[in-house]
């Protein structure tokens, strides 16, 4: 891959990364914070009716799986950006050869090229 590409590609997941940082940051200021009242966004004197309290806290569940995905997601694209450096970006691991620009596109993380990935998934599939 040429150096204009490898630049085109490394903004790419640049952009990516802080897009991720953004929604990291959101979860932990506006879902991960706050006590069952606050979130439940009943500031009042009375107490929290129980099916109230159970909804937040599937929110703050959900949130957090969430925020678990996005933080492998920002793992495997800092591993893009480590491969960018040192020439293994666009290499498919299993057979070596490069991978098509239109799927790391798609997934600038993508360390496998669509034909071995096809093959990955269909023996997934036969084994189940």
């Amino acid at each position: 891959m040429n150096k204009k590409d490898l630049k085109y590609f490394e903004g790419l997941i640049q952009d990516k990364i802080q897009k991720i940082r953004k929604d990291l940051d959101h979860f932990g200021e506006n879902v991960m914070s706050g006590t069952n009242t606050e979130l439940s966004g009943d500031l009042s004197a009375y107490a929290t009716h129980p099916s109230d309290q159970s909804s937040g806290a599937t929110e703050r569940e959900y949130a957090f799986m969430l925020a678990s995905k996005e933080g492998r997601f920002l793992h495997h694209l800092n591993e893009a950006l480590e491969r960018i450096k040192d020439g293994t970006f666009g290499k498919c691991r299993v057979c070596q050869k490069k991978i098509g620009k239109t799927r790391l596109e798609a997934v600038p993380h993508a360390t496998m090229c669509i034909q071995c990935k096809s093959e990955e998934e269909r023996l997934k599939r036969e084994r189940r």
